[in-house]
């Protein structure tokens, strides 16, 4: 009798530690493909933004043609984006990108004409609603890689993260300059 308490004492805790393992296991899977998910959510709405700046940049190019600089860094940053590969590196090339778009709606003030022009108004409120998406995708992003981070680092989720390779991922931040006020100089 005392050995089969014992028997089912052992079989318990092992039946206790198999679910444990299967259920953090596939927790670390589910918030790793929301990282996936969030970051893809980030790429949609950049890409809108980069097809969406062209358009904008021409428009407001027809107003302000003694702008060139402002139009090089434009068109400098949207190429930076494109050939962005890693997380830090499409974080610094959006924000120069942002930086950028910030500085075009700032000249569109000093031309009445373009800021009444429908095209111009049009395109201003897509890239504002892209901005907010963007926007809304990074704190997202961010929350499920601090959710994920901090499940791999907590006992005793971290044996089964350490077990099977689970690393911490990179939020989605502003470095130095791009954190600043946008100044823009006539």
């Amino acid at each position: 009798m005392a050995f089969e308490l014992i028997l089912l004492c052992v079989g318990g805790l092992l039946i206790a530690a198999v679910l444990f393992f299967v259920f953090a296991y596939n927790g670390l899977i589910t918030l790793r493909n929301r990282i996936d998910n969030a970051w893809s959510q980030i790429d949609v709405q950049l890409k809108l933004r980069y097809d969406l700046v062209p358009n904008l940049v021409e428009t407001v190019k027809g107003y302000a043609k003694h702008e060139k600089e402002l139009f090089t860094d434009v068109t400098k940053a949207r190429a930076a984006t494109a050939k962005a590969d890693s997380i830090s590196e499409k974080a610094k090339a959006d924000n120069m990108l942002s930086n950028t778009l910030k500085s075009i709606l700032a000249v569109a003030e000093n031309y009445p004409a373009l800021r009444a022009n429908e095209n111009f108004k049009m395109l201003q409120e897509e890239l504002s609603g892209i901005e907010n998406k963007i926007a809304y995708a990074r704190q997202f992003y961010n929350d499920s890689v601090l959710s994920y981070n901090t499940q791999i680092a907590t006992i005793p989720t971290n044996i089964v993260a350490n077990m099977f390779g689970f690393k911490a991922r990179d939020f989605f931040k502003t470095e130095g300059a791009e954190r600043e006020n946008v100044k823009v100089k006539f």
